[in-house]
């Protein structure tokens, strides 16, 4: 990794904890998921970073992918664990970080439990270390307190815009996960645990997320609604995700229901991918901490959390 990779990854990872700082004063039961992602957004770009995913804020068993609409009218319950999931990239180099605000007595332990396996799970990484091996740590710190990890969800390795580049983490011993932490690569480790079932479900009737997968050679074909997306979302987002309230400009010329209808049909033709909001299966409490490293030669450079930075120092000294 050149230095001006690093310098761009390190900037996003110090704008993106500063994030983190703010949306532990945004994020209150009583406020909607709507003026919060917009207040967490707005304050990324002022700091300036870009966006490079919208924000999840999932809310007790919704475990990622949840964004809200446009119009959505969604609160913050009360006695409620809310995780918030964000990305900030500079120069398409991302850093994406994760954290969970606990608003209910009952799952304090379980969000300190995660937050332990994360530190633990970070605290293994080394050129050469086996993903399952960090995976491994992970798993039995969680189900020694007596829950579980979701296996179906898994950290990864992250490129030039491009959030998951093709290898995963697994938060578990996964015999068949074979992968190793490279020097000089970016990863983001993010264990989520659970006192459901330690699975997720696909909710297709919830989509609130898209990415482009591929633009046609003829946008005309399309009509011109679907082209004037597709031409939007090519210029504005490359392949990042995006939703529909990044979609403004255009919901204002052509409507909400007709973006909706086309961004739609844009998935079910192949166009753009869809992330379904994800569901513990069990109906079980999620937590979800997470943060990008960049693997040094002696461990990892952690862009997100600079006090978890010098913690993993000291840890692994002893």
């Amino acid at each position: 990794m050149g230095e001006d990779e690093l310098k761009y990854y390190m900037r996003a990872g110090e704008i993106a904890y500063n994030a983190k700082k703010f949306a532990e004063g945004v994020v209150k039961p009583g406020k909607t998921l709507l003026e919060v992602a917009d207040s967490i957004e707005k304050y990324i770009i002022d700091s300036g970073g870009d966006l490079a995913f919208p924000i999840n804020l999932s809310v007790n068993h919704v475990a990622a992918h949840r964004t809200p609409l446009i119009d959505d009218k969604e609160a913050i319950p009360e006695d409620s664990v809310i995780k918030v999931d964000l990305g900030v990239h500079i120069n398409g180099f991302i850093a994406d970080t994760a954290l969970t605000l606990i608003f209910n007595d009952k799952y304090i332990q379980l969000g300190e439990v995660v937050q332990k396996a994360l530190v633990k799970g970070l605290s293994q990484v080394k050129p050469g270390v086996k993903f399952s091996d960090a995976g491994r740590v992970i798993e039995k710190t969680v189900r020694k307190a007596g829950y579980k990890v979701i296996k179906n969800l898994t950290g990864h390795n992250l490129s030039q815009y491009r959030i998951h580049a093709g290898e995963s983490i697994p938060n578990y011993r996964d015999p068949f996960a074979r992968g190793r932490f490279k020097a000089g690569k970016a990863y983001a480790m993010e264990p989520f645990g659970t006192d459901g079932k330690g699975w997720v479900k696909e909710i297709h009737s919830l989509i609130q997320i898209y990415s482009l997968r591929k633009v046609p050679e003829d946008l005309d074909k399309l009509g011109p609604e679907k082209a004037k997306i597709v031409d939007y979302v090519t210029k504005k987002f490359r392949t990042l995700p995006f939703c529909e309230r990044w979609l403004r400009p255009l919901i204002g010329e052509l409507g909400i229901n007709e973006v909706r209808g086309a961004l739609q049909e844009l998935s079910k033709s192949g166009v753009l991918y869809s992330y379904p909001v994800l569901v513990e299966v069990g109906k079980g409490f999620v937590v979800q901490f997470e943060e990008t490293f960049v693997v040094g030669d002696d461990g990892p450079i952690i862009t997100t959390n600079p006090v978890l930075r010098e913690e993993i120092k000291t840890f692994k000294k002893h």
